[in-house]
């Protein structure tokens, strides 16, 4: 049996702590993660995990080899990479990106790079909340920010600019929204993770900041971009999101004078070390990409 695929077999349950999450992560049976424990344990000679049926967790032995282990692989694959060089990428990826991004912009990017590399696989895990890479096995994250998470490794690949909208439907016989407070009298939809009940707002040397008032919130943009289609109220969406329906008249502009604060998107990964060459090609690509396809 491999003793590569056995190692990272290893290291994905020591973490996920679940034989079931590990063989969906690694697209594999259960029986052949158990497999691969089991010829772990027998060449090193000792018990690595403990196993019961309501949990899994990791022996003493288990505790003081994985970091070893970890370092053993990644050195594997790097001296595979080294042998690799000049030949056609192949391996896999595994991408953390949210909703919006991933379906708006992700994707067109990634079966790009793709249909350039045809070896090469590729894992979106779509999650709004801030990833744990090392914990969920992930390569590289994509996430707006307006600073990445200091413990991180973060490249800026965009600018996230956001713009208010509503649907006409919504607007039609409201009070006329002229200057930022005037958003007071309207309904407006929270995103909470990003200024859910006060937005800042600015026009060249003006600044505002505005306590709306939120009867509908969510935690995803998407969510609430369709919320507005469907004459929910006013939304403050990334235009890499909203741009299509403005176009198409299914949402209208709010304030376009005024725009709310710009962030970053970032790819962000744990480590420069040991870097595969598909995830370096991955970034070099979404960095090339996002120039050449702006929103």
């Amino acid at each position: 049996m491999d003793r590569l695929t056995a190692a990272k077999v290893f290291i994905d349950v020591a973490y996920s702590r679940s034989f079931t999450a590990t063989a969906e992560r690694l697209n594999m049976s259960r029986p052949m993660v158990t497999r691969h424990i089991e010829a772990m344990e027998n060449w090193l000679h000792v018990r690595l995990l403990h196993r019961t049926t309501r949990k899994i967790s990791l022996t003493t032995a288990g505790e003081s080899c994985l970091s070893d282990v970890e370092v053993w692989l990644a050195q594997a694959e790097h001296l595979g990479a080294l042998a690799a060089q000049g030949e056609e990428l192949s391996g896999s990826i595994r991408i953390a990106t949210s909703m919006s991004f991933g379906f708006s912009q992700l994707i067109p990017a990634v079966t790009a790079f793709m249909s350039r590399y045809p070896k090469v696989n590729v894992d979106i895990d779509v999650q709004d909340s801030v990833a744990d890479l090392v914990e969920q096995r992930v390569d590289l994250a994509v996430r707006i920010a307006s600073e990445p998470d200091p413990t991180l490794i973060g490249k800026p690949i965009a600018t996230c600019d956001s713009v208010l909208v509503a649907s006409p439907n919504y607007l039609q016989g409201k009070p006329a929204i002229k200057k930022p407070c005037d958003l007071t009298e309207h309904d407006c939809l929270g995103y909470k993770n990003f200024e859910r009940n006060l937005w800042h707002l600015s026009r060249k040397d003006q600044f505002e900041s505005v306590n709306i008032q939120c009867r509908l919130t969510a935690n995803e943009a998407t969510t609430l971009l369709h919320a507005a289609i469907l004459d929910a109220g006013i939304s403050m969406q990334p235009c890499y999101l909203a741009n299509r329906y403005i176009n198409e008249g299914a949402l209208s502009a709010v304030l376009p004078d005024w725009k709310p604060n710009d962030l970053k998107i970032y790819v962000l990964y744990s480590s420069r070390k040991h870097l595969s060459p598909p995830v370096r090609a991955l970034i070099d690509h979404l960095d090339e990409y996002f120039r050449q396809h702006p929103w």
